[in-house]
Protein backbone atom coordinates (compact mmCIF):
# COMPACT_ATOMS: atom_id res chain seq x y z
CA UNK A 1 0.00 0.00 0.00
CA UNK A 2 1.05 3.28 -1.12
CA UNK A 3 2.79 5.62 2.12
CA UNK A 4 0.12 8.17 1.56
CA UNK A 5 -2.68 5.76 1.44
CA UNK A 6 -2.47 4.35 5.18
CA UNK A 7 -4.61 5.19 7.98
CA UNK A 8 -3.00 6.71 10.91
CA UNK A 9 -4.39 5.66 14.17
CA UNK A 10 -5.49 8.82 16.39
CA UNK A 11 -5.80 8.69 20.41
CA UNK A 12 -8.79 8.91 22.40
CA UNK A 13 -6.37 10.91 24.16
CA UNK A 14 -6.43 13.18 20.68
CA UNK A 15 -9.85 13.42 19.84
CA UNK A 16 -11.47 14.29 23.14
CA UNK A 17 -8.65 16.98 23.80
CA UNK A 18 -9.83 17.88 20.30
CA UNK A 19 -13.35 18.37 20.67
CA UNK A 20 -12.86 20.14 23.73
CA UNK A 21 -10.37 23.01 23.01
CA UNK A 22 -11.00 23.16 18.96
CA UNK A 23 -7.19 22.12 18.49
CA UNK A 24 -4.73 19.30 19.21
CA UNK A 25 -1.52 18.45 18.25
CA UNK A 26 -0.28 15.47 16.68
CA UNK A 27 3.44 14.31 15.72
CA UNK A 28 4.41 12.27 12.96
CA UNK A 29 1.55 12.69 11.06
CA UNK A 30 4.16 12.73 7.66
CA UNK A 31 7.19 10.74 8.82
CA UNK A 32 10.43 12.62 8.60
CA UNK A 33 11.48 9.68 5.56
CA UNK A 34 8.15 10.95 3.64
CA UNK A 35 8.39 14.65 4.36
CA UNK A 36 11.35 15.89 1.95
CA UNK A 37 9.56 14.73 -1.33
CA UNK A 38 6.49 16.64 -0.96
CA UNK A 39 8.41 19.52 0.58
CA UNK A 40 10.10 19.76 -2.27
CA UNK A 41 7.18 19.37 -4.31
CA UNK A 42 5.12 22.29 -2.46
CA UNK A 43 8.12 24.31 -2.55
CA UNK A 44 8.56 24.24 -6.61
CA UNK A 45 4.77 24.67 -6.65
CA UNK A 46 4.77 27.73 -4.57
CA UNK A 47 8.02 29.16 -6.52
CA UNK A 48 6.01 28.79 -9.89
CA UNK A 49 3.27 30.45 -8.43
CA UNK A 50 5.04 33.18 -6.48
CA UNK A 51 6.70 34.03 -9.68
CA UNK A 52 3.23 34.90 -11.09
CA UNK A 53 2.80 37.77 -8.06
CA UNK A 54 3.43 41.11 -8.15
CA UNK A 55 4.91 41.56 -4.28
CA UNK A 56 6.11 44.60 -2.62
CA UNK A 57 9.01 44.41 -0.21
CA UNK A 58 8.02 43.18 3.17
CA UNK A 59 8.34 46.75 4.34
CA UNK A 60 5.56 48.19 2.14
CA UNK A 61 2.80 45.58 2.77
CA UNK A 62 -0.11 45.75 5.31
CA UNK A 63 -0.48 43.85 8.05
CA UNK A 64 -1.99 41.00 6.42
CA UNK A 65 0.44 40.91 3.80
CA UNK A 66 3.52 41.01 6.37
CA UNK A 67 1.82 37.64 8.09
CA UNK A 68 2.76 35.07 5.91
CA UNK A 69 3.37 34.32 1.45
CA UNK A 70 -0.20 32.58 1.13
CA UNK A 71 -0.16 30.35 -2.28
CA UNK A 72 -3.99 28.62 -2.59
CA UNK A 73 -5.27 25.54 -3.99
CA UNK A 74 -2.05 24.00 -5.55
CA UNK A 75 -3.30 20.30 -6.01
CA UNK A 76 -5.17 20.97 -9.33
CA UNK A 77 -1.94 22.15 -10.85
CA UNK A 78 0.68 20.22 -9.67
CA UNK A 79 0.08 16.52 -9.65
CA UNK A 80 3.18 15.63 -7.04
CA UNK A 81 1.30 18.45 -4.58
CA UNK A 82 -1.96 16.66 -5.43
CA UNK A 83 -0.68 13.59 -4.00
CA UNK A 84 0.11 15.15 -0.73
CA UNK A 85 -3.54 17.15 -0.20
CA UNK A 86 -5.39 13.96 -1.30
CA UNK A 87 -3.44 11.69 1.30
CA UNK A 88 -5.69 9.30 2.75
CA UNK A 89 -3.61 9.66 5.61
CA UNK A 90 -4.13 13.03 6.54
CA UNK A 91 -8.22 12.86 5.62
CA UNK A 92 -8.12 9.68 8.39
CA UNK A 93 -7.13 12.36 10.87
CA UNK A 94 -9.29 14.96 10.19
CA UNK A 95 -12.30 12.32 9.95
CA UNK A 96 -11.91 10.79 13.15
CA UNK A 97 -11.26 14.11 14.86
CA UNK A 98 -14.78 15.62 13.21
CA UNK A 99 -16.42 11.70 13.97
CA UNK A 100 -17.33 10.99 9.83
CA UNK A 101 -16.67 8.67 8.03
CA UNK A 102 -15.88 10.69 4.44
CA UNK A 103 -14.56 14.19 4.11
CA UNK A 104 -13.94 16.81 0.87
CA UNK A 105 -11.14 19.22 0.31
CA UNK A 106 -12.28 22.26 0.54
CA UNK A 107 -8.51 23.83 -0.52
CA UNK A 108 -5.14 23.73 0.60
CA UNK A 109 -2.87 26.79 0.80
CA UNK A 110 0.69 27.15 1.55
CA UNK A 111 1.36 29.26 4.16
CA UNK A 112 5.29 30.68 4.55
CA UNK A 113 6.01 33.04 7.04
CA UNK A 114 8.91 34.94 5.47
CA UNK A 115 12.14 36.13 7.66
CA UNK A 116 10.79 38.53 9.91
CA UNK A 117 7.44 38.58 8.47
CA UNK A 118 4.95 40.46 10.93
CA UNK A 119 1.95 38.40 13.09
CA UNK A 120 -0.70 36.93 12.05
CA UNK A 121 -3.80 38.42 13.73
CA UNK A 122 -6.45 36.66 15.71
CA UNK A 123 -8.71 35.40 13.64
CA UNK A 124 -11.72 32.74 12.93
CA UNK A 125 -11.27 30.69 9.59
CA UNK A 126 -15.08 29.93 9.42
CA UNK A 127 -15.67 33.62 9.04
CA UNK A 128 -14.68 33.24 4.94
CA UNK A 129 -16.08 29.75 4.70
CA UNK A 130 -20.10 29.43 3.27
CA UNK A 131 -21.03 25.83 4.31
CA UNK A 132 -23.78 24.74 6.79
CA UNK A 133 -21.67 22.89 9.09
CA UNK A 134 -19.19 23.01 12.31
CA UNK A 135 -17.77 19.52 10.97
CA UNK A 136 -14.17 21.55 8.80
CA UNK A 137 -10.85 21.71 9.90
CA UNK A 138 -7.63 22.59 9.07
CA UNK A 139 -4.17 20.83 9.48
CA UNK A 140 -1.20 22.68 9.51
CA UNK A 141 2.08 20.91 8.50
CA UNK A 142 5.27 22.47 9.15
CA UNK A 143 7.90 20.97 6.18
CA UNK A 144 10.90 21.98 7.76
CA UNK A 145 11.53 21.92 11.88
CA UNK A 146 10.55 24.89 13.50
CA UNK A 147 10.60 26.54 16.89
CA UNK A 148 8.25 28.67 18.55
CA UNK A 149 9.91 32.18 17.56
CA UNK A 150 9.00 31.33 13.81
CA UNK A 151 5.60 31.84 14.14
CA UNK A 152 4.32 28.45 15.25
CA UNK A 153 0.25 28.70 15.60
CA UNK A 154 -1.19 30.56 18.79
CA UNK A 155 -4.92 28.84 19.84
CA UNK A 156 -7.61 29.97 21.91
CA UNK A 157 -9.14 27.02 23.42
CA UNK A 158 -12.62 26.66 23.57
CA UNK A 159 -13.63 28.97 21.21
CA UNK A 160 -13.90 26.43 18.23
CA UNK A 161 -17.25 25.13 20.40
CA UNK A 162 -18.31 28.88 20.87
CA UNK A 163 -19.14 29.55 17.24
CA UNK A 164 -19.19 33.07 15.35
CA UNK A 165 -17.54 35.82 17.00
CA UNK A 166 -19.07 38.61 15.06
CA UNK A 167 -18.20 40.58 11.83
CA UNK A 168 -14.71 40.49 12.91
CA UNK A 169 -12.69 39.97 9.41
CA UNK A 170 -8.69 39.52 9.60
CA UNK A 171 -7.44 42.72 10.40
CA UNK A 172 -4.68 44.98 13.00
CA UNK A 173 -8.60 44.96 14.44
CA UNK A 174 -9.29 41.68 14.98
CA UNK A 175 -5.74 41.53 16.46
CA UNK A 176 -6.96 43.78 19.01
CA UNK A 177 -10.83 42.78 19.78
CA UNK A 178 -10.32 39.25 20.16
CA UNK A 179 -6.97 39.67 22.15
CA UNK A 180 -8.94 41.66 24.44
CA UNK A 181 -12.09 39.44 24.22
CA UNK A 182 -9.52 36.40 24.85
CA UNK A 183 -8.33 38.10 28.21
CA UNK A 184 -11.68 39.55 29.55
CA UNK A 185 -13.12 36.35 28.77
CA UNK A 186 -10.58 33.85 30.03
CA UNK A 187 -9.90 31.91 27.42
CA UNK A 188 -6.92 29.54 27.74
CA UNK A 189 -3.96 30.63 25.05
CA UNK A 190 -2.00 27.62 23.75
CA UNK A 191 1.02 27.44 21.32
CA UNK A 192 2.18 23.80 21.14
CA UNK A 193 5.60 24.84 20.51
CA UNK A 194 8.49 24.07 18.13
CA UNK A 195 7.61 21.32 15.87
CA UNK A 196 9.31 18.58 13.67
CA UNK A 197 8.38 18.56 9.88
CA UNK A 198 5.60 16.56 9.33
CA UNK A 199 4.02 17.12 12.82
CA UNK A 200 0.87 18.69 12.71
CA UNK A 201 -1.83 20.85 14.41
CA UNK A 202 -5.26 20.58 13.67
CA UNK A 203 -7.73 23.28 14.19
CA UNK A 204 -11.90 23.78 13.71
CA UNK A 205 -13.13 26.53 12.03
CA UNK A 206 -14.21 28.35 14.85
CA UNK A 207 -11.47 28.36 16.55
CA UNK A 208 -9.74 31.49 16.84
CA UNK A 209 -5.76 31.53 16.22
CA UNK A 210 -3.07 33.33 14.95
CA UNK A 211 0.82 33.67 15.17
CA UNK A 212 3.38 35.68 16.82
CA UNK A 213 5.77 36.89 14.09
CA UNK A 214 9.05 35.37 12.55
CA UNK A 215 11.98 36.09 14.35
CA UNK A 216 14.62 34.18 12.77
CA UNK A 217 16.21 34.46 9.39
CA UNK A 218 14.45 31.25 7.99
CA UNK A 219 11.32 30.89 5.80
CA UNK A 220 8.75 29.22 8.34
CA UNK A 221 7.50 26.39 5.46
CA UNK A 222 4.02 25.06 6.36
CA UNK A 223 1.32 23.70 4.34
CA UNK A 224 -2.52 23.44 5.36
CA UNK A 225 -5.08 21.20 3.62
CA UNK A 226 -8.84 21.77 4.78
CA UNK A 227 -11.53 19.31 5.04
CA UNK A 228 -15.56 19.10 5.55
CA UNK A 229 -17.84 16.47 6.41
CA UNK A 230 -19.17 14.52 3.18
CA UNK A 231 -23.06 15.72 2.25
CA UNK A 232 -22.14 19.49 3.62
CA UNK A 233 -24.57 22.47 1.65
CA UNK A 234 -23.56 25.64 1.07
CA UNK A 235 -25.47 27.99 3.51
CA UNK A 236 -28.82 29.54 1.82
CA UNK A 237 -29.15 32.74 0.02
CA UNK A 238 -30.56 35.30 1.43
CA UNK A 239 -29.31 34.30 4.99
CA UNK A 240 -28.70 36.85 7.77
CA UNK A 241 -26.00 39.86 6.66
CA UNK A 242 -23.28 37.99 9.45
CA UNK A 243 -22.90 34.79 7.49
CA UNK A 244 -23.20 35.99 4.00
CA UNK A 245 -20.36 38.65 4.62
CA UNK A 246 -18.31 39.67 1.37
CA UNK A 247 -15.47 37.00 2.60
CA UNK A 248 -17.67 34.18 2.39
CA UNK A 249 -19.26 35.22 -0.71
CA UNK A 250 -15.69 35.49 -2.47
CA UNK A 251 -14.97 32.02 -1.01
CA UNK A 252 -17.98 30.46 -3.00
CA UNK A 253 -17.14 31.73 -6.27
CA UNK A 254 -13.55 31.09 -5.57
CA UNK A 255 -14.05 27.43 -4.23
CA UNK A 256 -17.59 26.32 -5.55
CA UNK A 257 -17.50 28.22 -8.67
CA UNK A 258 -19.82 25.37 -10.29
CA UNK A 259 -22.22 25.55 -7.29
CA UNK A 260 -24.97 27.61 -5.68
CA UNK A 261 -26.52 28.91 -2.05
CA UNK A 262 -28.01 25.70 -0.88
CA UNK A 263 -26.41 23.26 -2.57
CA UNK A 264 -24.60 20.39 -1.92
CA UNK A 265 -20.60 21.48 -1.27
CA UNK A 266 -20.10 18.83 -4.00
CA UNK A 267 -18.05 20.97 -6.89
CA UNK A 268 -15.41 20.51 -9.12
CA UNK A 269 -12.50 21.57 -6.75
CA UNK A 270 -14.44 19.48 -3.42
CA UNK A 271 -13.19 15.85 -3.99
CA UNK A 272 -14.64 13.51 -1.68
CA UNK A 273 -11.97 11.87 -0.18
CA UNK A 274 -13.16 8.28 1.72
CA UNK A 275 -10.13 7.14 3.77
CA UNK A 276 -11.32 3.93 5.22
CA UNK A 277 -12.22 2.19 1.97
Amino acid sequence: MDYFDQVLNVSEESINYYRKNGHVRIDNVCEASEIEFSRHAINSAVQDRKSQLALKPLEERDTYGKAFLQIMNLWPDYPDVAKFVMAKRFASVAAKLLGVSKVRIYHDQALYKEPYGGLTPWHQDQYYWPLETDQILTMWMPLIDVTETMGTLNFASGTGNVGYLGDIPISDESEKMLSDMCQKQGFEIVNHGGMNAGDATFHSGWCLHGAKENQSNVMREAMTVIWYADETKIITDPDPQERWNKGRRDDMTRWLPDRQPGQMADGKLNPLIDPFS
